[in-house]
């Protein structure tokens, strides 16, 4: 396999990568460029300067993950990334403190005018009074995003003596007053209060442009304000005539809209005090080497068969919910191919039921693991990354439903897949630890091995199906592992299945051969994960 690292990051990846693979170090690239090498890469690893796109995304056929080495991840086309089954991991705490100490850095700086002042002073003057500056002691300090950056920078503040507002519709009221700031509903209540606001929060739909016209009008008359999360979080031309107005008095910004050009930005145009610097935020030699090894062991890890810590497109599959739960995700994947491959006619609906211990969890793993399963039958190249979003596309009705009844197991999963034209219910639970078990399929109480081979024959409950059915398999030399002939008790209609764990593939035309015996149904071929 081979891993392809740019954009300046730190070599100590290129060691962690070569683990499992080779790691290849270039200069970073043009769309054009990428695009014509990243087919031979299995892996992708960036900062802040390329620009993963739809289209290099495409063009990396091979390509199963791609690092950002940082926190943002808006240089990367997400939503093509998981359309394509490509993994997207970052570093959400690798720079943390290096953010947070820049965002104090200019919080400060700005304040006390050290900036202008060096120039001024390394000119060989000495103008004391032009650069009076003004104290963060006694000052209110709106903090708008209140995670790990967020909150540091909050702590700084505090200890400093200013006085802390928070707005962050993801914390509750409670998280912040222990913290001993003040919980600040919407963003509405806030502007007024301030007389410095710092930014925190990722670059979204909903935060573009949270500063704008509207809301710097709603802002106390001489705010200051910070940002070092994402440029576009500001109106730039907006900031720049508030600037110029005095409504804000001053400003510091490490991001920008469109970098790295950024001569036409407004905020290098303007008159107003504002302070620049070009993306600092994460620019230390410690967040460099933390990003750096963070992300590349992510890729390691991946490349060699295991999870994620930090994959930005498939939650589900974080390693706190996936270690609760870790021992039922084959399971639940082999109980949505075998109850797809069952069903005749398009899928409708996938609807699970969790009982026992498994209610008390969250589940959502083991949806994604049954959808990949149900999937799996019908779509190529289907992955735990891209299986919610081409069953979201396609318009399947998926519900998970946990339940209190009692379980004859300690944690079982139930599978009702409903197509056009009939429904399947199977149903799933490890005896003990670490035996998955089929148990249930449509009424009839089984107890099946998932194996990577099954045949499934409906027949009429009388002698001599088995040795019909046994004496052909070992016609066309099928060797049988295991067998399990159910009946339904609670049907009145003389119909059993069984269910035949064999070596290897049964073509179709031994199928017909089985199903045309006296007496024997429709027999389906199964395959599933080994």
């Amino acid at each position: 396999m081979k891993v392809l690292i740019t954009d300046k990051i730190n070599e100590k990846a290129k060691n962690i990568v070569e683990e499992v693979a080779e790691g290849i170090i270039l200069p970073t690239m043009s769309e054009d460029e990428l695009c014509n090498i990243i087919g031979e890469y299995d892996a992708l690893m960036v900062r802040s300067q390329t620009k993963v796109t739809e289209k290099i995304i495409n063009a990396g056929k091979n390509l199963k993950i791609i690092g950002r080495a940082g926190v943002g991840v808006d240089n990367i086309d997400i939503e093509a990334a998981t359309r394509n089954g490509v993994i997207v991991v970052n570093s959400p705490d690798g720079n943390t403190h290096a953010a947070a100490e820049h965002t104090i850095a200019l919080l400060l700086s700005m304040s006390r005018n050290i900036a202008k002042a060096a120039v001024s002073t390394k000119e060989g003057k000495w103008e004391r009074s032009k650069f009076t500056g003004h104290e963060v002691f006694g000052k209110t300090l709106g903090v708008i995003g209140f995670g790990k950056i967020g909150h540091i920078v909050a702590q700084t503040a505090k200890a400093m003596g200013m006085k802390i507002l928070v707005c962050d519709p993801y914390t509750t009221k409670e998280v912040v007053e222990k913290f001993g700031a003040t919980y600040i509903d919407k963003t509405d209540d806030l502007w007024g209060q301030c007389d410095y606001i710092t930014l925190h929060v990722p670059k979204t739909k909903e935060t573009m442009h949270l500063i704008n016209k509207d809301t710097i009008s709603k802002m106390k008359k001489g705010v200051r304000i910070i940002n070092c999360a994402r440029g576009g979080i500001i109106d730039e031309q907006a900031l720049a005539e508030a600037l110029e107005s005095g409504q804000i008095a001053q400003a510091a910004t490490d991001v920008f809209e469109t970098e790295p050009e950024i001569a036409d930005s407004p905020l290098v145009k303007t008159t107003g005090d504002i302070l620049l610097t070009p993306h600092l935020g994460a620019s230390t030699e410690e967040a460099q080497l933390k990003v750096a090894e963070d992300v590349a062991e992510q890729i390691r890890d991946v490349l060699n068969g295991g999870s994620a810590r930090s994959a930005v497109n498939i939650p589900s599959l974080k390693p706190e919910k996936l270690e609760p739960v870790k021992d039922y995700m084959q399971l639940a994947e082999n109980i949505g191919k075998l109850a797809m491959q069952m069903s005749s006619g398009n899928l409708r609906g996938i609807y699970i039921t969790v009982k026992g211990t498994l209610a008390e969890l969250d589940v959502s793993p083991l949806e994604t693991a049954v959808v990949k399963g149900v999937l799996s039958s019908f779509v190529n190249d289907i992955n735990y990354v891209n299986a919610p979003f081409i069953a979201k596309n396609k318009g399947f009705d998926i519900t998970t439903t946990k339940s209190n009844n009692t379980s004859d197991y300690i944690g079982s999963i139930t599978l009702k897949l409903v197509t056009e034209v009939e429904t399947n219910t199977v149903s799933g639970a490890l005896i003990a630890k670490d035996m998955p078990r089929i148990v249930k399929i449509n009424g009839y109480n089984v107890s099946i091995e998932p194996e990577k081979h099954m045949i499934l024959i409906p027949h009429e409950n009388k002698p001599a199906m088995v040795a019909k059915t046994a004496a052909i398999l070992a016609d066309n030399n099928i060797n049988i592992t295991r067998m399990n002939v159910a009946q339904n008790r609670s049907k009145d209609d003389n119909i059993s299945i069984m269910i035949i764990n064999t070596g290897s593939e049964v073509d179709e035309q031994i199928l017909a051969e089985i199903s045309v015996i006296d007496g024997v149904g429709s027999a389906k071929y199964i395959k599933l994960n080994a």
